[in-house]
């Protein structure tokens, strides 16, 4: 698990021990703490399922910013599908290291069956609350 710090609106990189625990450093590649297995994370994607109240139907996305993105659609700022369909419950995601890994997931997911988002969904979060709120 690791952490990103927002700093005067900017996103910064929380340096992340191997025993797991944070040294919280505050600048970009640079660790003020004393353990040389300090690892620093670039960046975050994120693959996603979003719903609408009735949970009849899904959307599948992918950002470097789920908060921000799951913004946007709650807040029909983006013209598309979400927007006409009301769909603004995230019910699921993942998180990966590498953007490739995440498209690929992505795909993986959007050409599955409808059952297989269900039980993706139930997996996570069995009682399809909207996990935007613990984000």
């Amino acid at each position: 698990m690791f952490h990103l710090n927002m700093v005067r609106g900017e996103m910064l990189e929380t340096c992340i021990m191997r025993n797991n625990s944070s040294c919280h450093c505050e600048l970009l590649r640079s660790c003020h703490c004393e353990r040389s297995e300090a690892i620093f994370m670039d960046k975050q994607y994120y693959i996603y399922i979003m719903t609408n109240k009735n949970n009849a139907v899904f959307y599948t996305g992918i950002t470097n910013d789920l908060r921000r993105r799951v913004y946007e659609h709650k807040e029909k700022m983006i013209e598309g599908f979400t927007k006409k369909y009301n769909i603004t419950k995230l019910v699921y995601y993942e998180i990966f290291r590498d953007a490739n890994s995440a498209i690929l997931r992505e795909k993986q997911i959007k050409g599955g069956s409808r059952d297989k988002k269900i039980e993706l969904v139930n997996s996570m979060n069995a009682e399809w609350r909207d996990l935007y709120y613990d984000l």
